[in-house]
């Protein structure tokens, strides 16, 4: 007897043994940085600062690319005429310069008046800008578990001064940013310009691009300077028809500062913004692929399907955060 209970403890301690040995097949496991575009919340009542933290708060994000517009009010920036205003659908018609009736060309005439107006009110609001009230707001966020990883506020443009320019990444290293983001300007003049100023202000500089993102669309600009780098977004470069969307991930992941996560059909599907799942984004692949390759730049959650009756964007945010992570799980 003593014997057998000899034996049975020797397998019973090599079986532990055994089991508790880490699996020399096992893959290393990386973690996904997830966060959320605040223009996602867009459609919400109110669009104030403080608001807008509320909003991340609730969907249990903890990373934000910030809009400008939900940051500068904070600090005693003029609002735009354009964010709250009535008529979304002229602000759509004029953004993809759509034909408008005559009662919308009477209408987008004085809201270009008002546009004019306020952006020589901002303008000289920005030289006389009190970083502190940025850093106050980093601050406000992080008491709320967040941070914010990049800023996209609208002063990067071809018609922006250098010190619009400066301001923007100024404010950007003041909220805790890593980079900011823009609309790929297809300008080499242009890229230069901010190329040279990111790098005086060590601040990177996010391209985003739509439906003309190739798998080449970043490369001149990104040689023209080591600062710019890309915002890919991956919806909007699966409905422009690319049948291998990760290929490109893999090939320029040390470019990417950031990327856009959208479910979108693809060029042959029509190419809509569809509910996650409902889509050709291949979500579960790519999260895979971040995963396993241990790929740290933040995916940013961006809201662009329509809000289904009795939702709002704060609900759908979340859901598209909540199947992000079952994806993970």
């Amino acid at each position: 007897m003593t014997k057998l209970k000899t034996i049975f403890g020797f397998l019973f301690a090599s079986f532990l043994f055994i089991g508790c040995q880490e699996n020399p097949e096992k893959k290393e496991e990386y973690k996904v940085n997830v966060g959320v575009i605040t223009y996602s919340f867009r459609s919400m009542p109110d669009q104030s600062p403080e608001a807008v933290i509320e909003y991340v708060k609730q969907t249990g994000l903890t990373q934000v690319e910030l809009m400008g517009n939900h940051a500068e009010p904070f600090a005693g920036a003029p609002v735009s005429p354009i964010w709250g205003h009535p008529n979304r659908g002229l602000l759509y018609k004029l953004y993809r310069n759509e034909e408008l009736t005559d009662e919308e060309r009477e209408e987008a005439a004085l809201l270009q008046q008002e546009i004019a107006a306020y952006n020589e009110e901002v303008a000289q609001w920005r030289k006389e800008v009190d970083y502190g009230k940025f850093e106050e707001l980093k601050k406000m966020y992080a008491e709320a578990g967040i941070s914010i990883y990049a800023f996209k506020p609208n002063v990067f443009g071809t018609d922006n001064t250098d010190d619009d320019i400066r301001y923007g990444m100024r404010a950007a290293k003041a909220l805790g940013a890593t980079h900011i983001t823009l609309e790929h300007p297809e300008n080499d003049e242009h890229t230069a310009r901010l190329g040279r100023i990111a790098e005086e202000e060590d601040v990177l500089v996010g391209y985003h691009g739509h439906t003309q993102q190739t798998p080449t669309f970043w490369d001149n600009a990104m040689a023209i300077s080591d600062a710019i780098r890309m915002n890919l977004d991956i919806g909007h470069y699966v409905a422009a028809g690319h049948l291998e969307p990760l290929k490109i991930i893999e090939e320029k992941h040390d470019k990417i500062v950031s990327m856009h996560l959208k479910d979108r059909k693809n060029k042959e599907n029509g190419q809509d913004n569809m509910m996650w799942g409902e889509g050709d984004t291949p979500i579960q692949a790519l999260l895979q692929l971040m995963k396993d390759k241990g790929y740290d730049f933040p995916l940013t959650i961006e809201l662009e399907y329509e809000i289904p009756e009795g939702s709002d964007a704060v609900q759908e945010v979340k859901r598209s955060y909540d199947y992000v992570m079952s994806m993970l799980n």
